[in-house]
């Protein structure tokens, strides 16, 4: 299909060397930040991104809730740039996150939470940008250039600094010790077949993705990335929302990819997942505790919450080779450009 590595193929292999950078340059700037974050005791951590950005946002939002036990919530960038409401936003802190730095909208919430009362933190892969103008704390997420339309360093490293500060915040060495394992683990994560999977979606136009917590926020991505490259109407949920509605179309061998974690969701996922099965649906799990679904290999990293996060290096590896052999250019997606700016 095609003579040449896409650029997305070759950003994706990227992925171990930019976790690398990532530790050594952006340390120093997270440490601080989470130096503040400690000392401000924030009662909210509000969060303001879109596209594959937000879905960071909320794989962080699930990790800050678990760790540090502060609510999160996100907040669309709309609410100033279009409705300009000011939010009573003292006593909190606003991570904004966005590759480019550019997004209006973005930047305007951020300005927004600044004026009123918000520590701003912003993490983006251009560190002289707008974003970064604005913010009392700016982390450059270092993905390095990233050409295809479909993000994917960004994404990873975007979670990454995330966690970092989390860690740092929360003095948490655990969790350090798990991220700092991760450029080794994203080389073993990029090797995993997923060939079964790839065959079955070969001239499929529609699928469920299931998460919970922060693989839930992996399902969203997984979903996005599915529709942009491949043409394939990923629909993601929650492993519990599914059955509120969306199971009853779940028959006669309908496609679910069930991105299960090794967390404490993990047994109620594989209830889930076992259960579509018997109800006809052909099920792919990242897990060995099924006995019904077809299972795809994963790399376990020991932490709950990093965990998640490699089944989509695995993915980004797979759905590039999906693209390719649905007869699609991952670089080009329809109707897509890299930088996305919305007011």
């Amino acid at each position: 299909m095609f003579d040449f590595k896409t650029k997305m193929r070759a950003e994706v292999e990227g992925i171990p060397d930019a976790l690398s950078e990532l530790l050594r340059s952006s340390r120093d700037s997270i440490m601080n930040a989470g130096a503040e974050l400690r000392a401000l005791e924030p009662n909210l951590i509000c969060t303001v991104a879109r596209g594959s950005s937000d879905h960071a946002a909320t794989y962080l939002k699930y990790a800050i809730e678990l760790t540090a036990q502060t609510p999160v919530a996100s907040i669309g960038p709309s609410v100033s740039s279009i409705y300009g409401a000011d939010l009573k936003l003292q006593k909190t802190a606003c991570i904004g996150i966005s590759q480019s730095g550019q997004s209006p909208d973005i930047v305007s919430m951020v300005k927004t939470a600044l004026k009123n009362g918000s520590l701003t933190i912003g993490l983006t892969n251009t560190p002289k940008s707008p974003l970064a103008d604005i913010s009392d704390y700016t982390i450059d997420i270092h993905a390095g250039i990233e050409e295809s339309v479909a993000a994917t360093k960004t994404f990873i490293t975007s979670v990454v600094s995330g966690l970092m500060l989390l860690a740092y915040w929360q003095k948490d060495e655990a969790l350090l010790s798990a991220v700092e394992k991760l450029p080794e683990l994203a080389k073993q994560a990029l090797e995993t077949d997923w060939d079964q999977l790839t065959k079955r979606l070969l001239r499929q136009d529609r699928l469920y993705v299931l998460g919970r917590g922060p693989a839930f926020a992996i399902a969203n991505e997984v979903a996005l990335k599915f529709k942009e490259t491949c043409q394939l109407q990923g629909e993601a949920f929650s492993s519990a929302e599914v059955l509120h509605g969306p199971v009853s179309i779940v028959s006669s061998n309908y496609p679910v990819l069930a991105l299960v974690a090794r967390d404490k969701a993990e047994s109620s996922m594989i209830e889930v997942v076992d259960d579509l099965c018997a109800r006809g649906g052909d099920v792919y799990a990242t897990s060995s505790n099924s006995g019904k679904a077809t299972q795809l290999p994963y790399v376990a990293t020991g932490h709950p919450l990093t965990d998640p996060l490699l089944l989509i290096v695995s993915f980004y590896s797979f759905v590039e080779e999906l693209s390719r052999l649905r007869g699609f250019n991952p670089d080009e997606p329809l109707n897509l450009k890299k930088v996305t700016e919305t007011v």
